[in-house]
């Protein structure tokens, strides 16, 4: 069995921890997600064999509860598991538009170009690229606005193929958190203490992206 070494674990832990600790501050509630396991017996930490998502979900059922601006809480969570990933519930603060990296990459250009304000990015690797938008809370038309719940593309949806809406009920892994294989979770434009943009505007170019 391959161990992780103790120096490369407290580092994890305190990039972790650290980010999480940000997040808090930007009064973005987080939680604990799952981490990959590295003694190759599986891919991620959680009880459940073939997961679709592993080290990219919450590690409690009732993440919903648990997720907190607590920096206490924050820190007796990581300390008590250095290497969850971290996981931030949307359709609270924020909602984040979830597209293959391609077709992020080329409407962030386009938003750039033409003077759309850009929110905060993250990139999965080289596989998805997460735009945060400021929420909409619960939407009235759900043919129009979905929850993502744990990663499944609602079938009503067929104008946008290739695209998630992470709004109330769902959520998304956050920087640093590590994928398997070693992928990162990283961020390609960071957060700051600023208004998130309004999504409509955002989400045409995505969906033009991703067409």
């Amino acid at each position: 069995m391959l161990e992780v070494p103790t120096a490369k674990r407290q580092k994890v832990h305190e990039r972790m921890v650290a980010a999480a600790r940000e997040y808090a501050a930007l009064g973005w509630p987080c939680c604990p997600g799952a981490h990959s396991v590295t003694d190759g017996t599986r891919a991620c930490s959680c009880d459940r064999v073939g997961c679709p998502s592993p080290g990219a979900h919450p590690s409690s059922q009732v993440w919903q509860l648990q997720a907190t601006v607590d920096a206490d809480k924050v820190d007796r969570w990581w300390a008590g598991t250095p290497d969850a990933n971290i996981i931030l519930p949307t359709g609270r603060v924020f909602d984040v538009f979830d597209v293959p990296a391609a077709a992020g990459h080329l409407a962030l250009a386009r938003m750039r170009n033409l003077g759309v304000p850009v929110g905060p990015v993250a990139a999965l690797a080289d596989e998805r690229y997460l735009f945060f938008v400021a929420t909409r809370g619960a939407p009235v038309d759900e043919d129009e606005w979905w929850s993502c719940h744990l990663d499944t593309v609602p079938e009503s949806v067929v104008d946008t193929p290739g695209m998630r809406w992470h709004c109330r009920d769902s959520y998304v892994v956050a920087p640093p958190s590590v994928l398997p294989s070693g992928r990162e979770v990283t961020w390609v434009n960071p957060p700051e203490h600023a208004p998130l943009p309004d999504p409509v505007r955002p989400l045409e170019i995505l969906t033009d992206a991703c067409e």
